[in-house]
């Protein structure tokens, strides 16, 4: 696991050391055990590595034989031993135990396709000298993150773009069509940034650069069709088989691992396998909170007992004072998931103990756990049946002052949503329901400078990814656009940011691509059963392996008490960030809208915490990277962000 960073330049001027060298440190925290670079004319590689496997001989950057193709790569390659007796007997010679030697003779063996033959979690960055050719790629459900800019004929890139940032040349102006996106879905979906000039490379993507032209290609997408035909429990047992050898695979390492146990499903499945495999007793961490409405400790406990695990267990009164410094700089643009605080907190339990910890993500998204699916193929009924569309909008009507009271994410305003949403075209209605902001909100936040720019394309990624899954079933069509949307954009950047910020590298065995294949071509009725019965198949193998409290139990989500912290621990931060002066002269938004916002919410009149803290990260983005950029200063970890600059 490393953080990774360099350029590529067709002027073959001689790269900047001392560039590298602060992009390098910019992403310490991603790899604090090892520094490594390397330098020719028109191209610089560096390399931060958490050492994993091959401790002694994996150091980076790694060469073939010659020397003439050279890699730095972050992430795990699972099948990287059997790729590695395959090239040996086609006559490759090798020097490390490492899987990232792996990566180079596989790309002299294969070429550019050689992204094609990983299984695991990686970015990649390989210079190919005789060629002069540069090449990025990410994996295929995006796990390891690589974001790049293209200034004239040089390309510069890293992991996060605290690092891509030291580069000077990199204009920070801001992209209105990238703050829709952020207003919307609490982050900027790939390939777009917060920053005009700046990109990020889109999972199952490669990117080649010769001579200053850039080329960026898909080589892989998740497939829904053909179906399978197996009989349940045939497909029960052969989704066991390979999410066992997912497992399997993911606890080699030369490093101490334990798993994030949460208690729901997915976690606890992921513990019972490793119980199967690991050498000794497996240790877990949860978290909890004081308030019951958020703790799940006594879930994740029933299963550490089940399993004899070495389990850890905290709680935590998550300060987000203390928090939001560090991971405002790690994420580099807005990012509004709150539940990033306490996944933060559980990763810094476990690396007090592990470098490596298993997780449970990616099984809502293959397996059909949310409700939006649900309410999809309950939307394509009711359009079936005659009047319902003008019944729902005239109920949306009447509940809607209910709903206003109670807020967004309790029951009262999710049936709103869901009762405006009917009358929407199933093109625009998943956007809508993935959403976190009404279009009619949206034009009265928005400044009228701005308005006209956010505003231009409201169609975003969601609804995008919605009409190129057009040949698929409601369920598979909107499991499609979470793994290409959210999944990527949104989890799976919590997880490595919060991770990756505490030096602890997660692995996600529903997220090795054979399962998530597996899991596409799987009949829609399987995954969501009679359009009621969510993640069936999956719940159908627990019942094996996880105790039945669990398996039927309501889900909980991983949050925090937003409202009450807004109104309590953070108000003065948020007094300054939202209504303050600096607030209201930036222009993006309407003041008085965002300061009756505010006060609705202080004395307790509505409940406007999300669309709150998405506004809240914005301002403490744009103070660090737009008014005093991480580029440009040292950022200590204790300084308050509300502080005047």
């Amino acid at each position: 696991m490393c953080g990774i960073a360099g350029l590529f330049d067709a002027s073959r001027a001689p790269a900047d050391r001392t560039l590298l060298q602060r992009m390098g440190d910019a992403i310490v925290h991603r790899g604090p055990d090892q520094a490594g670079d390397f330098v020719q004319p028109g191209v610089g590689l560096v390399a931060r590595r958490l050492r994993i496997i091959d401790l002694e001989g994996g150091a980076q950057p790694i060469d073939n034989e010659d020397g003439s193709v050279t890699v730095v790569y972050n992430g795990e390659i699972y099948n990287f031993q059997q790729l590695r007796a395959d090239l040996e007997r086609r006559g490759h010679r090798f020097s490390t135990r490492t899987d990232t030697e792996v990566v180079v003779h596989l790309y002299e063996d294969q070429g550019e396709r050689f992204v094609e033959g990983l299984r695991g979690m990686f970015a990649i960055a390989l210079w190919d000298a005789t060629r002069q050719r540069g090449l990025l790629a990410r994996d295929r459900l995006g796990k390891k993150p690589l974001v790049y800019a293209q200034v004239g004929r040089r390309l510069l890139f890293a992991s996060e773009f605290q690092a891509l940032l030291q580069a000077q040349e990199i204009p920070r102006t801001l992209d209105l069509g990238a703050l829709g996106e952020y207003l919307g879905n609490g982050y900027v979906p790939a390939p777009a940034s917060m920053y005009r000039a700046a990109r990020k490379l889109p999972p199952g993507h490669r990117l080649v650069w010769e001579r200053g032209d850039v080329h960026v290609e898909p080589y892989w997408r998740p497939e829904y069709l053909p179906k399978l035909r197996l009989t349940e429990s045939e497909a029960e047992s052969e989704l066991e088989r390979r999410l066992a050898e997912a497992v399997r695979l993911r606890l080699i390492a030369d490093v101490p691992v334990g798993a994030l146990l949460s208690g729901g499903i997915d976690s606890s499945i992921v513990v019972a396998l490793m119980a199967r495999f690991a050498p000794g007793r497996v240790k877990t961490f949860s978290i909890g909170f004081d308030d019951a409405a958020y703790d799940e400790l006594a879930h994740a406990r029933r299963v550490a007992d089940r399993y004899d695990t070495e389990h850890h267990e905290f709680v935590v009164r998550p300060n987000a004072a203390e928090v939001l410094p560090a991971l405002v700089r790690h994420y580099g643009e807005p990012y509004a998931d709150s539940s990033a605080i306490p996944t933060y907190y559980v990763c810094r339990l476990a690396r007090e103990s592990v470098t490596v910890a298993l997780n449970g993500d990616g099984g809502d998204e293959a397996f059909a756990g949310y409700d939006r699916v649900r309410a999809m193929v309950w939307s394509e009924l009711a359009g079936h049946l005659p009047g319902a569309r003008w019944g729902a909008g005239l109920a949306g009507r009447m509940w809607a002052p209910y709903a206003a009271r109670r807020g967004p994410r309790r029951f009262d305003g999710r049936v709103l949503k869901f009762l405006r949403g009917l009358g929407m075209p199933a093109t625009s209605r998943y956007r809508y329901w993935t959403s976190n902001i009404e279009d009619a909100v949206l034009e009265r936040l928005l400044s009228p400078d701005c308005a006209a720019e956010v505003l231009r394309d409201r169609s975003g990624a969601a609804e995008r990814a919605w009409a190129s899954g057009s040949a698929l079933s409601a369920v598979d069509r909107a499991l499609f656009v979470d793994v290409v949307t959210s999944l990527p954009g949104d989890l799976l950047v919590k997880m490595d940011i919060a991770s990756m910020a505490n030096s602890l590298e997660t692995r996600s065995p529903f997220l090795d691509h054979e399962v998530v294949e597996f899991a596409a071509r799987l009949p829609a009725n399987l995954k969501l059963r009679h359009g009621i019965h969510q993640k069936y198949l999956l719940k159908r193998l627990a019942r094996k392996l996880v105790p039945a409290e669990n398996v039927d139990r309501p889900k909980m989500g991983f949050g925090v008490p937003l409202g009450s912290w807004l109104r309590g621990s953070l108000r003065d931060l948020g007094e300054d960030a939202l209504v303050g002066r600096r607030a209201r002269q930036r222009g993006y938004f309407r003041p008085d809208t965002v300061a009756r916002l505010w006060t609705e919410h202080q004395s307790g009149a509505r409940d406007h915490a999300p669309l709150l803290w998405m506004l809240l990260m914005f301002e403490l983005w744009h103070r660090e990277f737009i008014d005093g950029p991480t580029a440009r200063r040292e950022f200590p970890v204790g300084e308050s962000v509300g502080e005047k600059r």
